[in-house]
């Protein structure tokens, strides 16, 4: 039961960061936001497919060069 609870915070964490990139990144291509934000394209678009994972120190990178928090991108 505990690992089914930890799949599904893992799933929706992971949704809630697709989401938050891509009202952010708008009608930008990913190269256009990956200049703007300083991660790859591709881990852009895996990030934005819910296709790969994140890690602390990418996601506190994320945060200061978005200016937002994390209650900004994570919510209930």
């Amino acid at each position: 039961m505990l690992v089914a609870t930890r799949s599904g915070v893992r799933r929706l964490l992971r949704k809630q960061l697709a989401e938050y990139l891509r009202r952010t990144r708008g009608k930008m291509t990913f190269v256009e936001f990956e200049r703007r934000i300083g991660v790859s394209a591709s881990s852009l678009q895996r990030l934005e497919m819910c296709q790969q994972n994140i890690t602390i120190d990418t996601l506190e990178h994320l945060l200061a060069r978005l200016k937002c928090r994390m209650s900004d991108i994570f919510h209930d």
